[in-house]
Order: structure tokens, then sequence, then C-alpha cells
């Protein structure tokens, strides 16, 4: 069995997170304190404590935030300066001369337990087990684990969900297919996943199952307030609190927050209080009852 030294870690915090909203208007999701630990802080902390301490934070939205990590974890930043006109493959395409036996982890996932290691067998994405339906990427395998594809959506399936590992091989190869396509006007609303996928005879990854209770993402507010009761009542968005003040609600009234947009632009968000759902523009701060 052949094991890669893991030489780098890539973590992407670049994008403007608009599902997280209206948090996410007022600092990236990276930020996020759960259960007393900034996201971005706990990832870099478990990265450090598996031997991995060349971590590269790749930024964009709202980048002056991220500056100081540089010196308090000894982390190198690169901006992504298309972070706002393409998906996350401009992420993978700002380090492209970096990536090797390398990490790619979401900033604003959080893990339970140690997920890092300082060896790894073969190139894989994490996934966990979801009972019942679900919109999520679900995982085709052969007999020992080899992704042969994925549906988006699916009952009772494994979801690629958390960190990525790229080996040597399949970075190198991953890299020159970006190159290709880079400028491709159709490739700029890509995810890097499906790149992946629409090359996947040529780029071999595996499956890493991991229990459902050690991988988290929150997609939406409602979804945080599940794992971490602290922001049932309080999050600290001053949207939020003008929102309580204009309708006379508490925060845990506000729920099914979900983002608005127009012509690929987040102008705002819905909300549900009391049985009402109102909307609420983000640029004019006016909230409206549907």
């Amino acid at each position: 069995m052949n094991l890669y030294k893991v030489d780098n870690a890539v973590i992407m915090a670049a994008g403007l997170s608009s599902r997280f909203a209206p948090l996410s208007y007022e600092y990236p999701k990276a930020f996020l304190e759960v259960k007393g630990e900034i996201l971005i802080e706990r990832q870099i902390k478990q990265l450090k404590e598996a031997g991995i301490y060349d971590i590269t934070i790749v930024v964009g939205y709202k980048k002056e935030l991220f500056d100081y990590l540089i010196e308090k974890f000894q982390v190198k930043i690169i901006e992504n300066p298309e972070y706002n006109k393409k998906n996350n493959n401009s992420t993978l395409y700002a380090v492209r001369d970096i990536l090797s036996n390398t990490y790619i982890c979401s900033a604003d996932n959080y893990f339970t337990e140690k997920v890092f290691e300082s060896t790894v067998e073969h190139s894989y994405y994490a996934s966990v087990f979801e009972e019942g339906e679900t919109d999520e990427w679900c995982i085709k395998t052969d007999e020992v684990g080899l992704i042969k594809g994925t549906s988006i959506g699916g009952s009772d399936c494994w979801v690629m969900l958390g960190h990525v590992f790229f080996s040597e091989e399949f970075s190198k190869r991953f890299v020159e297919i970006l190159e290709e396509i880079y400028d491709l006007p159709e490739t700029a609303d890509l995810l890097w996943e499906d790149i992946y996928m629409d090359n996947i005879d040529q780029l071999k990854m595996y499956i890493r199952k991991y229990p459902k209770d050690i991988i988290f993402e929150f997609d939406a507010l409602d979804d945080l307030r599940g794992f971490d009761e602290k922001y049932v009542n309080s999050t600290g968005s001053q949207i939020l609190e003008d929102i309580c003040e204009k309708l006379n609600c508490k925060e845990r009234e506000i729920t099914c927050i979900k983002p608005v947009s127009k012509i690929e632009e987040t102008i705002g968000f819905t909300l549900s209080v009391k049985g009402k759902t109102y909307n609420y523009d983000y640029k004019s701060k006016q909230l409206s009852e549907q």
C-alpha cells in the first residue's frame, strides 16, 4: 500500500455564503463562533495537530478580515480576485501552483473529532450517510470504494460532505484540465466537483466514510441553531436585532430565512415570524410583509 505524505492544506474561504443570510452579510461564514470556537481557527488548529503546518487560506469576500490569521497561526493568504464572478473552481485555480498532496478544506466545516492525518492512502472525498431523502450529492462507488459517479439528490445514500484529499497525481491532472477550460464561458458557474465529475475517468478518487456526528456543515441559520443553542436566542447580528425591534419579536421567533437573488446578486432574504412571511431588502434595510 502506497502512502502519500501530506504536503499542505488549502482552506477555501472566498465565497459569499449567501445561503447563510443575514449573518454572512456582516462577516464571512468562516468566522462563525461555534461551541466557543471560531470555525476557521478550529480547523487550522486541527490541521496543525496532525502535523500539517503549510496552510493556505484563499480569500475574497471581506478579505481584510482574514489578515490577523497570518500572525496568529503563521498561515499564508492568497486572494481569489474572481470569487464573485466564478464558482469555487476559481479558488483552486488561484492556488493551482501549490496543489500537490493537498487537503482541500471548506472554511465553514466543523469537525467534532480529528479527521486530518499526516499520511494518506489515496485521493478521497469525505462522506457521511444520509437516511431518507436528501438533496445533497449522493456518491456511487465500486466494490473497493472508487467513486464512479454522483447524483444530486437521492435516498438512503452516502453524500459528499467535508474535506477532500488530492494526491500529487490527482492534482497534476486536475490542474491540467482546469487550465484548459478555465477561460471558457461555460466554466464560470462550475463547482470544482463538476469538473471532477466531468473527467472522472481521468481523476481517481475514493470515498472516505465517517459517522454522521463527526462532520457538520451549516447551510443556514436554522441548521446552526440545532447544533449550538446559543444561536437560538441571540446571533449578535445587527440586522436581526433591527428586525426584532421592528416586529417586536425575539430572535428565536425568526425562522425559515432564505436568500433572495436578482441577476446573480443576493439582494435580501425572506423570513417567517409568528406565522407571517416578510421580505428584507439588504440595500434599503426595508422590511415588508408578503
